[in-house]
């Protein structure tokens, strides 16, 4: 049985017609499926470009296709060319397939009201809450305020009528964006955690640093991770003498903006933009270089690379949005947007070495707990639901 899957993230197409990722959703993501499905169609937005840096890594592949969404960046784009992207989507969709939907999505939401009126079950991965995704400073746009009124609406509707609910976090989207009783539900983290991944033991030199570097790991196409709340923060504590670095890993289109803040604050030697670098090794290597990983998002399901961050052993500090407090204790958060409770929290850390030797070891210890053979049995059962409940269904439907 093939299973579409509708996801929100963006790929590139070059002329030969091979779909390309530079982070996430390469082929090797795709494999996780094939213990239960027989074919995957990858229903997302795909950019045509010449050619791809020879670090990208190949999406598409052996059982795994694409149906290319018209490109767009942000709700005000979307707007523009919402009708070619509700065509696009659902003609995408055959009557005998599974489908999947990551959400919150505005793909899927062209797709949901299509299998419902026909009653084709669906199977939902929420891994987003729309409601902080459309929070004042996440995203810099005119209908902001309408999609933060109207994406968490559709998203409790598409999870009161899903088949099957998987989420990302434990608890926290759960609370918000609830099933039906009875549905069966389960819980996974995107996160791909090889042993490789895992640092060899927890960091103990701190009290042997004269200079600390913060990092974080974020798209900077919107404002969700806040990088600008950091860097604003960042300067916040130089200006009372903590001698700091940030560096930051992603890009987008606010990356002119955010250097032009950071040259503003006079912190031009001190916070460096190291681009989109390629997921895995190169990554790890970026966060090996650094002391605390910082990540002050608007909005979070479970952040991939703060889990990431923990398992290279780094001190963590984050927001209270979505599952980040899942992941860290209550000490090391701070509310989003805030940036003196930022800067008065990477002050309070960075001059306690004992309590980031602490952090890291406890970082390691639970990133453990997302490493893929854990997860794994989560997944596969949410995969077997759906697919057993589109095939109790298309033998109803050929009744009749």
């Amino acid at each position: 049985m093939r299973v579409v899957v509708a996801v929100e993230h963006r790929f590139v197409r070059t002329p030969d017609g091979a779909v390309w990722t530079q982070t996430m959703f390469a082929h090797s993501y795709w494999q996780r499926y094939f213990e239960v499905f027989d074919e995957i169609l990858a229903v997302a937005r795909v950019r045509h470009v010449p050619d791809v840096p020879a670090d990208w890594k190949r999406a598409d592949g052996e059982r795994v296709s694409f149906a290319a969404i018209p490109y767009y960046i942000g709700p005000w784009q979307y707007l523009l060319k919402a009708w070619q992207v509700q065509q696009a989507a659902r003609k995408a969709v055959r009557t005998e397939d599974a489908v999947i939907f990551y959400l919150s999505s505005r793909i899927s939401s062209c797709i949901e009201p299509m299998l419902r009126r026909i009653g084709h079950p669906y199977g939902i991965y929420v891994i987003a809450d729309p409601y902080d995704v459309f929070a004042p400073g996440s995203v810099k746009s005119p209908v902001r305020p309408f999609f933060r009124w109207w994406s968490p609406r559709r998203l409790r509707d598409q999870c009161l009528n899903a088949s099957a609910a998987a989420y990302i976090t434990e608890k926290a989207l759960q609370r918000r964006y609830p099933p039906n009783p009875g549905v069966f539900t389960a819980h996974y983290s995107m996160t791909e955690l090889p042993d490789s991944a895992f640092a060899a033991a927890p960091r103990s030199h701190f009290c042997e640093k004269q200079s600390l570097t913060l990092i974080t790991v974020a798209s900077l196409a919107q404002l969700y991770k806040a990088p600008d709340v950091l860097i604003d923060a960042v300067a916040v504590c130089v200006g009372e003498g903590l001698d700091i670095k940030l560096v930051i890993v992603g890009d987008g289109q606010y990356r002119q903006k955010l250097e032009a803040r950071a040259q503003t604050h006079g912190l031009g030697d001190r916070v460096c933009f190291r681009g989109q670098l390629t997921a895995g090794d190169v990554v790890r290597n970026q966060l090996d270089l650094a002391d605390i990983f910082v990540l002050p998002s608007h909005q979070e399901g479970l952040p991939r690379a703060m889990v990431e961050a923990m398992a290279r052993a780094l001190p963590c500090i984050g927001s209270t949005v979505g599952g980040i407090p899942e992941l860290l204790p209550p000490e090391d958060l701070v509310p989003p947007g805030d940036v003196a409770a930022l800067a008065g929290k990477i002050r309070e850390v960075t001059t306690d070495p004992e309590r980031m030797a602490r952090m890291s070891a406890r970082n390691l210890e639970k990133a453990k707990e997302y490493r893929d053979e854990v997860l794994r049995e989560q997944r596969n059962e949410f995969y077997r639901y759906v697919r057993e409940m589109t095939e109790a269904w298309l033998k109803e439907k050929q009744k009749i």
